[in-house]
């Protein structure tokens, strides 16, 4: 077991904390708080750590769109990995900084392994530094708002209940940290005929696998990275596959993946839905199809939240949020982690995590509300100014922020290797995207990254 020791309670402020969700960004959050000296409890609503990784062949009861979910916003399924899916990126940049993503004798030791691989190196994580003993499985957070009380410090009521007895329990912290992730409640496009069409209408979030589509004409909608695999994947048992995006000025590895595969066919936006079965695109064409299965994206949602309007989702618009993480007006008391998306998650949500921790301990301090409410403005117009649609404020995308975020908890900035690897994966899977993950050329690149102290000073 890796040894973890506590900051001294004479140099600390300790708090009681709660986090909620035991994926990557809730388990490290666990782990930092605790080596700050605060009090732990994680809720957890499934029956295993790893959050989105923990898969869930399942899905029968859930909607197919996501759509008619409860008034407590509790989607039945929280996962939305589908059987075959493989990492993009390879395991060398995923892991914490004080814990590689090892290849181990007997598991899937490929550089760009299964979703079963990385759950399993979260388990391990869980058990190395003992945080599986800080969460309470099986519950659902139902109410997270401020107690009354006391004007002078800020406290926190939280209600939960446990799924299996249906017991409610309702308990007073300190903090709430929120790791609950952002790829489990669909987003849906708004297109004309799509309440009335009679068809199949599915999202990829209860995507499993490809059979049930066999002989079938599909219409994917979205060019994201799972739209690309699904549709490679589906091409192999449907009749036709009809991948519609934004843009039709695509990669060349995309590119490569249709002129190999008659049956796979790139399509412009859609304009609307007919209720002959007709899908009709905005070039005028058309196919009548059999399912549509949206590759859309994910919504953000707090359903749990109760903060009389100082953090609200705006069109996929966290905020404010200083830097993604802390709402100026209840800071920070209340926090959020892995709301950003586009960068090398593990690594930023361990610095989010440590900051977190610090300024609760009182190690670090926050600028003032009006100053973080500035910064807020700032970036948001920013973000206007570069045109990016409201619904991508969190893209991120950026290395140098990366680094500058690091700095708020002296938190060592990305390893070269770990931003050249990242890079290199991405550009091969521009250029070759059926064989990316098993074909590549950075021999070099990988060779220094396993020379470097993030590898040879681990102790297993």
């Amino acid at each position: 077991m890796v040894s973890v020791t506590s900051s001294e309670a004479s140099r600390s402020r300790s708090k009681k904390v709660c986090v909620i969700g035991a994926g990557p960004s809730g388990l490290v959050s666990a782990r930092e708080l605790r080596k700050e000296g605060h009090k732990v409890v994680v809720m957890e609503q499934n029956n295993d750590v790893g959050g989105q990784w923990l898969y869930q062949p399942n899905v029968e009861e859930e909607d197919p769109l996501g759509s008619n979910v409860p008034i407590n916003g509790a989607l039945k399924v929280h996962s939305s990995i589908y059987s075959s899916l493989r990492l993009t990126s390879p395991r060398e940049i995923m892991g914490y900084s004080d814990f590689p993503f090892l290849a181990k004798k007997g598991r899937d030791m490929r550089r760009f392994p299964g979703h079963k691989e990385l759950w399993l190196y979260l388990k391990d994580f869980s058990e190395a530094f003992g945080v599986r003993e800080m969460i309470r499985f099986n519950v659902r957070v139902e109410f997270v708002g401020e107690e009354d009380k006391n004007e002078d410090v800020r406290r926190w009521i939280v209600r939960s209940r446990e799924k299996l007895s249906g017991k409610v329990i309702e308990e007073i912290f300190d903090a709430v940290v929120v790791a609950t992730g952002h790829y489990s409640h669909p987003r849906l496009p708004s297109i004309k005929g799509m309440d009335s069409w009679k068809r199949k209408q599915v999202h990829s979030h209860v995507y499993r696998v490809p059979d049930p589509f066999r002989n079938e004409v599909v219409v994917v909608v979205g060019n994201s990275m799972s739209g690309q695999d699904i549709s490679m994947e589906l091409v192999e048992v449907a009749k036709e596959v009809h991948l519609s995006a934004k843009s039709l000025d695509i990669t060349s590895g995309l590119s490569k993946v249709i002129s190999k595969h008659p049956n796979l066919h790139l399509q412009p936006q859609i304009e609307c839905l007919k209720d002959d079965g007709r899908v009709i695109f905005v070039d005028g064409s058309w196919v009548v199809a059999d399912t549509i299965l949206y590759c859309t994206g994910y919504s953000y949602k707090f359903p749990f939240l109760e903060s009389k309007g100082r953090v609200e989702v705006d069109d996929d618009r966290v905020g404010p949020l200083f830097e993604h993480t802390f709402p100026p007006s209840l800071s920070p008391s209340l926090s959020f982690v892995g709301i950003p998306r586009k960068l090398i998650g593990f690594p930023f949500f361990e610095a989010q995590a440590k900051w977190i921790a610090q300024v609760l301990s009182g190690k670090l301090s926050l600028p003032s509300s009006d100053q973080m409410l500035q910064s807020v403005a700032d970036f948001y117009r920013s973000r206007d100014l570069a045109r990016v649609p409201k619904h991508n404020t969190h893209d991120i995308a950026d290395f140098t922020y990366c680094d500058k975020y690091a700095d708020y908890a002296g938190f060592p900035h990305l390893e070269e290797w770990r931003k050249l690897l990242c890079l290199s994966a991405l550009n091969n899977s521009q250029e070759n995207l059926e064989t990316y993950r098993d074909s590549w050329d950075d021999h070099e690149l990988l060779q220094e990254a396993m020379q470097s102290s993030h590898f040879t000073n681990f102790n297993c």
